[in-house]
């Protein structure tokens, strides 16, 4: 649940800064070398949509067993992480990570590329725990007073020390 919140502040605080640089994301992303023009627009796009439903929803619902936002982080981590790596191998000069717009800007080194290896072990924490999740157990149907029952069925009884309520008092 920590990791839940801290994930959360960090990409909402990460989708945030990046909208209030919107105009000079295209840019910004056009430097790793893959994209440009209008298809870096749409990655920019995409990003910070996928960076504002998984920080919001980690941090409004940290106990959420959805499956849903863990795999937008995972997606927006690896395409972060494909980014940087693939720019750093072919020694592009990236001067702004882009992580947080204008804002909190870094060069692209190793200590950019750690961070994103962080987000990915992160992601897969956030999968492997989502997998282990117990599902919610099945509620057994109970029939009700005055429905046949199974006569085979063995009667179903109350623990022992708690006395069944009156089913014939009424709160009036």
């Amino acid at each position: 649940m920590v990791l839940r919140i801290v994930l959360g502040a960090v990409y909402t605080a990460m989708a945030v800064g990046q909208l209030a640089s919107f105009g000079h994301m295209p840019g910004i992303l056009a430097a790793y070398g893959l994209v440009d023009g209008a298809a870096a627009t749409a990655l920019a796009v995409a990003l910070i949509a996928g960076e504002l439903v998984c920080g919001v929803w980690f941090l409004a619902r940290p106990r959420s067993k959805t499956l849903a936002p863990v795999w937008v982080y995972t997606a927006v981590a690896v395409m972060w992480s494909l980014l940087a790596v693939q720019a750093y191998a072919r020694g592009l000069t990236v001067t702004n990570c882009g992580c947080f717009g204008l804002y909190l800007s870094q060069r692209l080194s190793w200590f950019v590329l750690t961070q994103d290896a962080l987000t990915l072990l992160y992601a897969g924490l956030l999968l492997h725990g989502a997998r282990k999740a117990p599902a919610a157990p099945a509620q057994r149907a109970v029939p009700s007073r005055g429905t046949e029952q199974d006569e085979t069925a063995a009667p179903v009884q109350s623990p022992p020390g708690i006395e069944e309520a009156d089913p014939d008092a009424r709160i009036r």
